[in-house]
């Protein structure tokens, strides 16, 4: 049985190790409103496995709602140093409030701060309105350990489709996926490019 993790795994460890990808876990996510409008931002990857792949939000923004309002995803890693691509595309589920603790446990403390300041895709009143909520939560926590807040998490995408790419001379390109067929084992197949 093919292991497409595996696979991703060794492309994200050299992307790491290149001295020319300063932000190897950045993905391209891709959500659609429930009207079917998609939308595409930069997020970063934070957790992967088998079940999946993490990022963590606001889940009171304009990603999160499309993702309550359709939860399909799609993700894509583009390293260029490196010629290769990867996209992801499945379903979207919300990771554990313990896994979602932990992780914001491991945080700096600035970004737990953020997390509580920022009203992720609204509007703000006036350019002073993020700094002067950072500072009332810095004084809020002064001290203290500072708890997760119930509106920020993280969201899983549990792939379906996984389909890597090497860019070759003149657009002769290696391409091939992997999909799940009904027993869940994942089945590749070389793609023209």
């Amino acid at each position: 049985m093919e292991k497409p993790l595996e696979l991703f795994h060794e492309w994200m460890q050299q992307a790491i190790d290149h001295e020319h990808i300063s932000e190897p876990t950045a993905m391209s996510l891709a959500t659609a409103a429930s009207s079917g409008m998609p939308s595409c931002r930069i997020v970063l990857l934070k957790q992967y496995n088998e079940k999946g792949f993490v990022f963590y939000t606001n889940h009171e923004g304009r990603k999160s709602d499309e993702i309550k309002a359709n939860p399909q995803a799609a993700l894509c890693f583009y390293w260029m140093p490196l010629d290769r691509q990867i996209r992801i595309e499945g379903h979207v589920e919300k990771v554990s409030d313990e896994e979602a603790d932990s992780y914001f446990a491991g945080r700096v403390r600035a970004s737990q701060i953020g997390a509580w300041a920022s009203r992720q895709s609204q509007p703000m009143e006036h350019e002073a309105s993020l700094s002067d909520r950072i500072k009332a939560y810095e004084q809020q926590f002064a001290g203290q350990t500072i708890p997760r807040p119930s509106h920020w998490s993280g969201w899983r995408i549990v792939p379906e489709r996984i389909e890597f790419w090497i860019q070759g001379d003149f657009r002769i390109h290696d391409r091939w996926e992997y999909t799940k067929d009904a027993a869940g084992n994942w089945l590749k197949t070389s793609l023209y490019p």
